[in-house]
């Protein structure tokens, strides 16, 4: 498939799960031959770049994220033959996929990991981080509050301590060593050969491991990193490398580099402080983080999202905003895991139709590239007893029928049950129904992608520039590029607001209203005055005045015989 330049920065992401999307072999879990099939559906939904969670060999104690072979595919979602054809069905409808690979650890039963623990000569033994105490990297934080309480797990068959970041089944690999650099070198090489657009690396800020340190945001890290950016361009010219570090504005941007590290990275910073806006009703939360976070280099992206399998991550706010955010959305203890909330868009925001729009609306507005998670543009519910993040996890909803449609299994033979919440149950909630209502959420996303492609260029590319008035609950941004200027005005506010913006640098210029192709009246030398309604929001080209006509007036002598 091609790669224009920076084709990334055009694009609209959809994060999909092969288990949890549709079952082609019944069996209760997804696979690549079930997922080939929903291949069209996305495709009519706008999206154009699928990222895939983790679908290799894994005994899925972290839903995929312990891999246990890096060169094959579970066997649940199916064979490498399925793989690539689910890449060539792909590309055939003009959609990119972008694969997660987790790269700082592998699972305990990788057969690495086995084979350094049963004997400390072995050249496997390097590959991990041994101690023989629990007592070095004294000071670094533990990611998992809530079940580990140290990074360091005593191994009764090697008799040593081994360092983990995550889970204690998860040994981190040692990226000192040379060995490991080499062969995760190979594994990006094994799949980009096969296809794969790119990668979203998980977990980048931990490779290395440093006393006195954080073990965060190494130079030893971002070095490794721009020795793969080279050699991934150097022989897979046009695929991406997209960071997930949940990590303060400095620090995420840092792996940019100099346009020689990552080509994008997820912008954890600005999601939580999206929520603390409409909640708080307040735009500075959002347009703060949005100047902490700019500029980054001209060839580089933020990723923006709304929410993902992970928990809504609140690591990365201050106390103050995470006993905020607690209070506003997640007032049961049990929607709450780690530093973060377990829960789904709709769910998180009581199902409010006029806001899920607003938060869909700065998601396509705000620089970067959105980042759709699978199910969302359903308004699926969630289940949070289902236990750690498995409660936004669960089956993709296509139908009313038994399972959701996902598949045709005895319902307790699926890998998670569907939502039978009465408020977002699957029998209203699924592709089939809501297709068939033009005025359901999945039909409203359909059309405002269908606005955005059109100026795909003015809000992935463009720069943006916040605009000065009065009232605190209006968020309002000019995104420009090329000559073509939009005009973005939201009402974070659960009541109607009126606003007087001063726009002299527009005079004469008329505001054409995107989803509705209306135009507006002109601007003149007064502000001009907008009445916004309960989180309404729009946007505006704003069209410049036609030049005069050069020809002549037409003759008011008859034309001679």
């Amino acid at each position: 498939m091609d790669h224009p330049p920076l084709w990334y920065k055009d694009a609209v992401f959809y994060e999909l799960s092969i288990k949890g999307f549709y079952d082609g072999n019944h069996d209760g879990y997804g696979d690549f031959v079930g997922a080939i099939q929903k291949l069209d559906y996305l495709r009519d939904l706008g999206v154009d770049t699928l990222w895939l969670l983790p679908f290799y060999q894994s005994p899925w104690r972290d839903d995929g994220y312990d891999i246990s072979d890096y060169y094959q595919v579970h066997p649940t979602y199916g064979s490498l033959e399925d793989f690539d054809r689910f890449i060539q069905e792909a590309h055939r409808r003009d959609l990119r996929v972008v694969a997660d690979l987790v790269m700082n650890h592998v699972s305990q039963d990788h057969p690495w990991f086995q084979e350094a623990r049963a004997d400390p000569q072995s050249p496997k033994r390097n590959w991990f981080v041994w101690s023989d105490t629990d007592q070095k990297y004294r000071g670094v934080r533990v990611i998992f509050v809530d079940t580990e309480r140290s990074n360091w797990t005593w191994d009764p068959v090697a008799k040593q301590y081994f360092w983990h970041r995550f889970y204690s089944h998860q040994p981190d690999l040692n990226y000192d060593n040379p060995e490991v650099r080499e062969e995760m070198f190979r594994v990006v090489q094994f799949w980009m050969k096969r296809g794969i657009d790119g990668f979203r690396c998980d977990a980048v800020p931990y490779l290395f491991e440093r006393e006195g340190t954080s073990c965060e945001n190494l130079p030893e890290t971002h070095a490794f990193f721009k020795d793969l950016r080279a050699r991934v361009e150097a022989e897979f010219p046009g695929r991406i490398l997209l960071a997930e570090a949940n990590q303060w504005p400095a620090d995420v941007k840092a792996y940019f580099g100099n346009e020689d590290e990552f080509h994008m990275a997820f912008n954890f910073p600005l999601m939580p402080r999206i929520f603390i806006a409409i909640a708080r009703e307040v735009h500075h939360p959002i347009t703060d983080i949005v100047m902490q976070t700019l500029p980054i280099p001209a060839t580089c992206a933020w990723g923006i999202f709304l929410r993902n399998h992970d928990e809504l991550t609140l690591e990365m706010v201050t106390n103050e905003e995470r006993d905020f955010m607690y209070h506003e959305y997640a007032k049961l203890p049990v929607m709450r895991l780690n530093l973060g909330i377990r829960r789904r868009l709709a769910p998180l925001v009581d199902d409010d139709r006029r806001l899920l729009e607003l938060l869909h609306g700065l998601l396509f507005s705000l620089p970067g590239v959105p980042v759709l998670y699978y199910g969302d543009e359903l308004g699926m519910g969630d289940n949070v007893f289902l236990g750690d993040r498995n409660g936004v996890r669960t089956p993709m909803q296509w139908s009313p029928d038994r399972n959701a449609g996902f598949s045709r299994v005895d319902p307790e033979m699926l890998y998670l049950p569907v939502i039978t919440n009465p408020n977002f149950h699957y029998e209203s909630r699924n592709v089939e129904a809501e297709v068939r209502l033009s005025s359901s959420l999945l039909r409203w996303i359909q059309r405002i992608l269908a606005v955005r492609r059109r100026y795909a260029r003015v809000f992935g590319r463009g720069e943006i520039e916040f605009l000065p008035h009065a009232n605190p609950s209006a968020l309002i941004f000019l995104r420009r590029y090329e000559g073509q200027t939009v005009l973005c005005v939201f009402n974070l506010s659960r009541r109607s607001v009126a606003l007087e913006l001063s726009l002299p640098q527009f005079k004469e210029y008329t505001p054409l209203e995107l989803r509705g192709n209306t135009r507006f009246p002109r601007i003149g030398e007064l502000p001009y005055f907008f009445t916004l309604g309960e989180h309404e929001w729009f946007w505006f080209e704003l069209l410049p005045p036609e030049p005069a006509s050069t020809s002549p007036p037409p003759s008011s002598v008859p034309p001679s015989p």
